[in-house]
């Protein structure tokens, strides 16, 4: 239990607590301890009955049962690796600008979810941090299952493809995907490499709650300089090539 414990606890901060919230919730609904129909985000319910809960417990809930564990155990195993490598990489030290990507990436997702009538929100919230990750290490080669090996930019299409095979729906993961492209266009690719005006900055009370912190423990190697540079020259608009990126671990 200590290893399990350790382990945990060397998760970074907002990954774990966003890790932890997508098991402790569909365990809640699995042991009937809250009914599941509370978890889902219905419209009527949120709008009309002020339920306002619902888009918060429709990102971490999902209904765990013999045709839909696998799934579910395989974009949790997508959220830890992939949060966890954007938070201690491009995100390595600024919590609160990556927290504000998770906030922006949440509610677009809940205001598509609302206009249609999409009543879970984990696979695309999970889809859209993994897509900012493969912009921002796009030339690098990774593997997936089976040896198969390609560019990183392609793996959040091959996921699409992979999790609609073992059961999910193409419609979760396009949305995150487009929800992921619209972060990442108006964030870095426009300002950055088309000299446009910044249309995302983080709020300041983030900062106040997650201040930025230097030498942050990062369990995936040190973020490339690129993207250090790019983070550094945000505010001032500059140009970056996002060729570059740091390795896939298998």
């Amino acid at each position: 239990m200590s290893d399990l414990g350790d382990w945990f606890r060397s998760i970074p901060f907002i990954t774990r607590y966003w890790f932890a919230s997508s098991i402790a919730v569909p365990l809640i609904g699995k042991l009937g301890l809250i009914s599941p129909a509370y978890l889902f985000l219905w419209p009527d319910a949120f709008i009309y009955r002020f339920q306002i809960w619902r888009p918060l417990t429709a990102t971490f809930y999902f209904p765990v049962g013999p045709g839909t564990g696998f799934l579910y155990l395989v974009n949790l195993y997508f959220l830890y690796q992939y949060s966890s490598r954007l938070e201690t990489g491009a995100f390595d030290g600024r919590p609160a600008d990556y927290m504000f990507m998770l906030l922006f990436n949440w509610i677009c997702i809940v205001i598509t979810g609302l206009v249609m009538d999409m009543q879970l929100l984990m696979i695309p919230l999970i889809m859209s941090v993994l897509y900012v990750w493969a912009q921002l290490n796009r030339d690098m080669i990774v593997s997936f299952w089976f040896g198969t090996r390609f560019k990183a930019c392609y793996l959040p299409w091959v996921i699409l493809g992979f999790n609609y095979i073992i059961g999910g729906s193409i419609i979760n993961e396009l949305i995150g995907n487009l929800v992921g492209h619209l972060y990442f266009f108006l964030m870095f690719k426009y300002p950055m490499d088309l000299g446009g005006r910044n249309f995302l900055t983080t709020p300041l009370f983030l900062y106040r709650w997650l201040p930025n912190r230097r030498g942050g423990v990062s369990g995936f190697g040190v973020p490339p300089a690129s993207v250090r540079r790019a983070a550094e020259d945000h505010q001032g608009g500059g140009r970056h090539n996002w060729g570059q990126g740091f390795r896939l671990g298998d």
